[in-house]
């Protein structure tokens, strides 16, 4: 398994390099940085999610606040089969729906992002909502060096109450 995951995140890389190295102003670093969290969570049976169905009910929720790192997130969402790999090659392509920060008209993102420090935020939401519901999703938050920076991403650290015997987020 450790081989296959090691495979995958290595498919990751190859796509965010050829990605880069056909649109200008891709983040490299940042996308880089994220590809092993995206494989665990896509390839390893962390997120359950169904790719033939991205709005199904009780689905986990992954909030990609690192929206500048679009392209391994992209890649990740392809290789995970939300759409084929070959679309890959129309990122910041002009009439292209893989554009530089991800949206919520590609399958399998939950929220556009890109402006720093409103996924967390957001995650602490969609979580509190989904335990007041009784829904089974979780939810997974993954947030950029330079976003904790702003003062959005920390108001939710404060907002979890515990009642009774319950962590409320």
């Amino acid at each position: 398994m450790v081989n296959d995951l090691a495979e995958r995140a290595r498919t990751l890389r190859r796509h965010v390099v050829h990605l880069a190295a056909d649109s200008p102003g891709a983040h490299v670093g940042g996308s880089m940085s994220v590809v092993e969290i995206l494989t665990t969570l896509y390839f390893d049976g962390v997120l359950r999610v169904d790719p033939a169905d991205p709005a199904m009910p009780g689905r986990d929720r992954l909030i990609f606040s690192k929206g500048h790192s679009s392209a391994a997130y992209y890649a990740a969402l392809a290789e995970a089969g939300f759409f084929p790999v070959s679309e890959l090659d129309t990122y910041k392509k002009t009439g292209s729906r893989l554009a530089g920060h991800p949206h919520t008209g590609v399958p399998g993102v939950e929220l556009a992002t890109g402006s720093l420090g409103h996924g967390l935020p957001v995650g602490v939401g969609l979580a509190m909502a989904a335990q007041a519901d009784g829904s089974p999703c979780r939810v997974f938050v993954i947030v950029g060096d330079g976003e904790c920076q702003e003062g959005s991403v920390w108001e939710p650290r404060w907002r979890p109450r515990t009642t009774g015997s319950t962590t409320s987020w």
